[in-house]
C-alpha cells in the first residue's frame, strides 16, 4: 500500500551500516539551544515514514510555505524494514525528529522513553483518533488521516455480466463463480505479501465473530494473553477459506506482489482488488477511463459490512530531538484544518480525527457510505498491544502457508497463538 516517490531524498553521508544503527542523526545546530530561536537561520529536522513522499506532497509543500524557518528532510523507509531500523536508531538515542508510528509502536516507544508527551495537542482530536496513540493517559502521537481497505470493483465488468455488488459473503463467492465461468479473473491478489491474506480473512472475522456483542472485548483480551484465536476464529476462517478451496485465491498468487495486483485491476485484467485510497491515483494514472467503486467485506448475514481500517499513522516526537520547538511547529500545523486538508489531498477517502474537520467522500467510495455511517471501520490488531505488528505478520505468513497447502485453518491459528504467547512472556 505504499506510494511512489516524487521528491528527491537527501542522503546521509554515512555507510549503510551506520544508517541502520544510528540513522542520519539528529539535525545539526550551530547554537547550544534550539536553533529555531534564530529566525534568520533555517532549522533542519528529519521526518521518517513508511509511505513515499507522494502521500505527503501537499502537506510538505504547505510546511515550506507556512514554516519558512524549517527545512524538513523527508525519509522514506520501506515498511518491511521500517520498524527494525527506527527501533535500532531510537535505542541508539538517535533517529528522526518526527517519527511515523503505528499504534502498537507508539505504545512500545512511549514506555521505553523514546517519545515526548505531546498531550498539549490532545484536546484538538477526537477520542477515536487519539486513544490508540495514548499511553497511561498521555498522548504520544497525533493521529493522521484514517485509512480504510475494502474491495474495489470494475463497474463496467460487473455491468457486462449483470453483476451487482454483494451484500453477503455467499453473494461474493457467486460473483467469483460467474466471472470465472466467463473467462474473467475475479480478483487480483498480491499474496506474495502476508498483508492481503491477513486483512481479507479478518474481514470475515469482523462480520461473523467480532461484531457479536459477546465478543466485543475479545481483541483486548487477546492482546493481554487472556484468550486465543484457535477455538474462536475457526468457523469464520473456515467460511473465508472457500476463496482458496474454490481456487479464486490460488497458489500462483503467492508470486504476485502489490504492484502487479494493482496493474491487473487497473488495466481490466481482474474485476476486483482489495486495497484502499492510497492506490486510487495510481490506478487512475494507469487507466484514466476506469469506472470503479468499492464494497466492504461481508459476512454470512446481510448488513452494512466492515472495512479494515482506523488511524493510519501517528506522528510522534523523538525525545532526543534537539529541535523540539521546530518539531512542535510542524505538528501544530498538521493539527489545523488547513494542515489536515493538505494531508487528505494525497490520501483522499480517509477521514480526519481533528475536531470539526470533515471531508467529502470521493465517488469511488459510494458503495461503502453505509459502512461508514454504521461506524464499521476497524483493525482488530489495534487492540492487541505492543506486539501486534509481530503477531499479524506471523498470522499472515501462516495464511500464506495455508494457501500453499502446507497447513489448515486450525494449524494456522494455533501457530499464531503460540507466537503471541511467546511474546507475552
Amino acid at each position: 500500500m505504499k506510494k511512489r516517490n516524487k521528491i528527491k531524498l537527501s542522503i546521509c553521508a554515512l555507510t549503510a551500516l551506520t544508517l541502520l544503527v544510528s540513522g542520519c542523526g539528529n539535525s545539526d545546530t550551530k547554537s547550544n539551544g534550539d536553533s529555531s530561536a534564530n529566525k534568520d537561520q533555517k532549522v533542519k529536522i528529519r521526518m521518517a515514514y513508511w509511505n513515499k513522499e507522494d502521500s505527503m506532497k501537499t502537506l510538505l509543500d504547505l510546511i515550506k510555505v507556512k514554516l519558512p524557518n524549517v527545512e524538513l528532510d523527508y525519509q522514506f523507509i520501506d515498511n518491511k524494514q521500517y520498524d527494525n531500523i527506527i527501533a535500532t536508531q531510537l535505542a541508539a538515542q538517535s533517529g528522526p525528529d518526527i517519527i511515523a508510528v503505528a499504534p502498537a509502536a507508539s505504545a512500545k516507544y512511549a514506555k521505553l522513553g523514546y517519545l515526548d508527551d505531546i498531550s498539549s495537542l490532545a484536546n484538538l482530536y477526537s477520542d477515536a483518533g487519539k486513544n490508540v496513540y495514548s499511553t497511561d493517559g498521555k498522548l504520544y502521537a497525533i493521529p493522521g488521516i484514517s485509512w480504510f481497505e475494502g474491495i474495489f470493483y470494475n463497474k463496467e465488468i460487473f455491468s457486462k455480466y449483470n453483476l451487482k455488488p454483494p451484500t453477503t459473503f455467499e453473494e461474493e463467492l457467486n460473483i467469483h463463480e460467474v466471472l470465472t465461468k466467463n473467462g474473467v479473473k475475479p480478483q487480483a491478489f498480491g499474496a506474495k505479501s502476508w498483508e492481503p491474506m491477513m486483512k481479507s480473512s479478518m474481514g470475515l472475522v469482523m462480520n461473523d465473530f467480532l461484531s457479536k456483542p459477546e465478543n466485543k472485548d475479545f481483541d483486548v483480551k487477546f492482546g493481554q494473553g487472556q484468550t486465543m484465536l484457535d477455538g474462536n476464529w475457526n468457523a469464520s476462517l473456515d467460511t473465508w477459506s472457500q476463496l482458496i478451496q474454490k481456487g479464486y485465491i490460488n497458489k500462483d498468487m503467492l508470486g504476485v506482489d502489490y504492484d502487479q495486483a494493482l496493474d491487473e485491476f487497473a488495466t481490466g485484467k481482474a474485476a476486483m482488488w482489495e486495497s484502499g485510497p492510497w492506490a486510487l491515483e495510481t490506478i487512475k494514472a494507469k487507466n484514466p477511463n476506469i469506472k470503479m467503486d468499492m464494497f466492504p467485506f461481508y459476512g454470512s448475514a446481510p448488513g452494512e459490512g466492515w472495512l479494515i481500517g482506523g488511524p493510519g499513522v501517528g506522528f510522534a516526537v523523538n525525545s532526543k530531538s534537539k529541535q523540539k520547538e521546530a518539531v512542535m511547529q510542524v505538528l501544530q500545523l498538521i493539527s489545523t484544518p488547513e494542515g489536515q486538508k493538505a494531508f487528505w489531498n494525497d490520501n483522499k477517502g480517509g477521514s480526519s480525527y481533528l475536531k470539526g474537520v470533515e471531508f467529502e467522500i470521493p465517488a469511488e467510495y459510494e458503495g461503502v457510505k453505509e459502512t461508514f455511517k454504521a461506524g464499521n471501520v476497524y483493525a482488530p490488531w489495534n487492540n492487541w498491544g505492543n506486539n501486534a505488528q509481530s503477531i499479524i505478520e506471523d498470522y499472515g505468513k501462516h495464511l500464506q502457508e495455508l494457501l500453499g497447502g502446507q497447513s489448515d485453518v486450525s494449524e494456522a491459528l494455533k501457530a499464531t497463538d503460540k507466537k503471541a504467547a511467546s511474546l507475552h512472556k
